[in-house]
Order: structure tokens, then C-alpha cells, then sequence
């Protein structure tokens, strides 16, 4: 019975033994695996971080831009024309769209948070870019300005905004800078960027003699320059009949996403050297889109009265708190057109409901003294196809 007993207790140690070896043989293999895994992630990621940084290139400034067909017709001193600026939202803002990087803060206290990167499908870009297109039709201006304007951009599923614009005012001699241009961006993860060409695009009725792009300053903060816009404005010279000055047309999209306004400041300090320069020259200038400054701050007694004018559920954002523009930062012999009949600019952090999402007007003009402002005013299309309503002003020369 003893040696039976041994045996039998010899087997077992024998066996547990064994056991021990094969865990830890499997211990080892799978640390062994895991921390391979977790090298060819950690491989991955910095693979794809090089891809971003490599692809990334800020656009060249100065930069003479292509004017696509031809006008004879001039602009004339004591003739009415009209200006219609329009940002596109890349027909990504249906009323229930709402984008990743807007955030902001209802009466109650309740943060909210945009959750899309891309359009909600292609049929829903398709629909906003057709109602644009009706919208600014409909206006039947001489000069159009649009912004966030897609010529391959995954976000607006290749969609060629673009072409399609071109083609629905083929009567215009147009301009395109580009001011988006991206990798294949894998954020935000639920719901990724893709790759990106995006631009600002204007037409006109009249002849255009020459076009540049200017690059606005930007952050260089990482990882924020790789998702934002390479901010820009394009400055179109027109010659007008029986005269030596021209008429100068600017295009511009400031930024958004710029905690304390540092970086919009920068780029209004290079927007007003530009305007100044063309008034010494004695030309007729219009400087018109979307400023992402609060632009009606001078019809009221107070900022605050100014940002809280038109009704909202939501607190008033950061973003626009520190970007307020007065007549008095703009250089001399101009001043700011802009109309309060309706908000220009609504917020995306949550889905669009008229007097519930913040709204208010950055989108107008900045005007020379030497042209006559007939009208202004903001066409109020209840946001139906972008977070933007378009804005137009009727003006002459003097």
C-alpha cells in the first residue's frame, strides 16, 4: 500500500510539474506575442504619423491663381452690382448634421458635443449642394464668394462641388484657391476624415485681370494644423471703364478653432496691411465671406447685447467671445457691412433648431469709402443646407 501510495504521489508531482512547464511555456509565448502585437501597433501609429507629416505642406502664398473663361464687360463707376457670399459647409450641414470638433453649452448647464467628420451619406450632400446651388441662383448675382467649396474630399463622398457650381454659373469667369488639403485622416475614429481637397471659389460676370491667393497666417500647434483649414483669401483685381484704379475683390475664410483669438488676430493684422495698401492706391475695394467674427457688434450698446441678440438655448461660445471685430480694428477709410434681419452662422454641436442653437452673424463685407452701399442683408434659408446662410450687399462705385 506504501508503494502505491508513493507511486501514485510521485505521478502527481510529476503531472503538476508538467503543468507548470506548459503554463509557463504559454505564459512566455503569449507575452511573447503580446508584446509583438503591441510593437507592430506602436510600428502602425508611428508609420502613420510619418504619412501625415510628410503629406502635410502649407499652400504657396502669393500664389497667381488660374481664372477659369473670359469677360470683356468692365465695372463701371455710378452702376449698381451685387456680391453674394455663401459658405458651402462642404453640403455636409443638413438641419440634422452636426460636426465632431463643434462643442458648446445649453442654459441648463448641459455640454453637447458635434458627433460627424463626413456628410451623413452622399445622397444627403448631393441634396444640400443642389439646394445651394437653387439658393444662390435664385440671387442672380454679379459676384459670388464661396467657401468650403469640395473638389475630392472624402467627407463629401468625391462629390465635385466645384465642377458642379462651375457648371450652374457657366456665364462667370471663375477663380478656385485651395485651402484644405489633407492625408488620409483616420480621426475621428467613429467616423474618419478621409482624404481631402477643399478650397474657396469665386465667380464673376466681369472681366478679371489678375487673381492670387494669399496664405493667412494658422496654428502650427500639433496635432491641430493637420484638421484644420491652411487658411487663405483670394484678391481679384477688376479694371474699371475710364479710370486708372480697379476694382479689388477679397475672398477670404478666416479661422474657427482658435482658442483666445491669437491666430485670428495675426490674420486680421495681414488682411487690414493688404486693404490698406489698395486704398493708398486709390482702388475700389470689397473684402467679403466668412470672418468667423462676430460682425454686428456696433449697432448695439455691448458686446453682450450684440452676441446674445438673436434667441438661443445655448450659452454663448468660447470661440466667438474672443472674436468680436469693431470698426475701429479695421484700417482706415473702411467699414463693415454686415445686416442683423437674420443670423449668418448657426452652432453644429447639436442638430438645428430655430431659437435653440446658438447663431449669429460673422459672415458680411468690408467695404472702402469710396463705394456706395445700396443694401445689405442676409437671406434667411433657415439653414436648409448649410450651417451658413449667404449674404449679399448691392453697391456702386463712386
Amino acid at each position: 500500500m506504501r508503494t502505491e501510495y508513493f507511486l501514485s504521489f510521485a505521478l502527481t508531482v510529476i503531472k503538476i510539474y508538467y503543468i507548470i512547464m506548459l503554463m509557463k511555456n504559454f505564459l512566455k509565448i503569449t507575452a511573447i506575442t503580446l508584446a509583438c502585437f503591441i510593437g507592430l501597433i506602436i510600428l502602425l501609429v508611428c508609420a502613420y504619423v510619418i504619412y501625415v507629416a510628410v503629406q502635410y505642406y502649407r499652400i504657396e502664398d502669393n500664389f497667381e491663381l488660374s481664372i477659369e473663361g473670359s469677360s470683356d464687360k468692365k465695372v463701371m463707376q455710378g452702376e449698381e452690382y451685387s456680391l453674394v457670399s455663401y459658405n458651402l459647409g462642404f453640403g455636409a450641414y443638413s438641419p440634422e448634421y452636426t460636426f465632431f470638433m463643434d462643442e458648446g453649452v445649453m442654459l441648463d448647464g448641459t455640454e453637447t458635443e458635434g458627433k460627424y467628420a463626413k456628410g451623413l451619406n452622399k445622397e444627403d450632400v448631393q441634396k444640400n449642394v443642389d439646394g445651394q446651388i437653387s439658393v444662390a441662383k435664385e440671387l442672380d448675382a454679379d459676384f459670388y464668394f464661396f467657401q468650403e467649396v469640395d473638389r475630392k474630399a472624402d467627407r463629401s463622398y468625391k462629390i465635385n462641388m466645384l465642377e458642379s457650381m462651375r457648371a450652374a454659373f457657366h456665364s462667370h469667369l471663375s477663380t478656385y484657391a485651395e485651402n484644405f488639403h489633407t492625408a488620409d485622416l483616420m480621426y475621428p475614429f467613429s467616423d474618419p476624415i478621409g482624404k481631402s481637397v477643399s478650397g474657396i471659389l469665386t465667380l464673376s460676370k466681369y472681366g478679371v485681370t489678375s487673381a492670387v491667393r494669399r496664405s493667412f497666417p494658422i496654428t502650427d500647434g500639433f496635432p491641430d494644423k493637420y484638421f484644420d483649414l491652411d487658411r487663405c483669401f483670394s484678391v481679384h483685381c477688376l479694371p474699371v471703364q475710364g479710370s486708372d484704379k480697379q476694382l479689388v475683390l477679397i475672398n477670404l475664410h478666416m479661422s474657427a478653432y482658435d482658442e483666445g483669438g491669437k491666430i485670428r488676430a495675426k490674420q486680421l493684422e495681414m488682411l487690414n496691411t493688404i486693404l490698406s495698401l489698395e486704398r493708398v492706391k486709390g482702388n475700389y475695394v470689397l473684402a467679403g465671406g466668412d470672418f468667423n467674427h462676430c460682425l454686428i457688434a456696433d449697432k448695439f450698446n455691448s458686446d453682450s447685447e450684440a452676441l446674445t441678440y438673436f434667441e438661443s438655448k445655448q450659452q454663448v461660445p468660447e470661440w466667438v467671445k474672443n472674436s468680436i471685430l469693431h470698426s475701429d480694428e479695421i484700417t482706415d477709410g473702411y467699414s463693415i457691412s454686415a445686416d442683423i434681419n437674420a443670423s449668418t452662422c448657426r452652432g453644429a454641436d447639436i442638430p438645428y433648431e430655430k431659437g435653440v442653437n446658438y447663431s449669429t452673424v460673422i459672415d458680411g463685407f468690408i467695404v472702402s469709402d469710396n463705394i456706395e452701399v445700396i443694401a445689405e442683408g442676409t437671406v434667411d434659408t433657415d439653414y436648409a443646407y448649410s450651417d451658413h446662410n449667404p449674404v449679399q450687399i448691392r453697391f456702386r462705385l463712386k
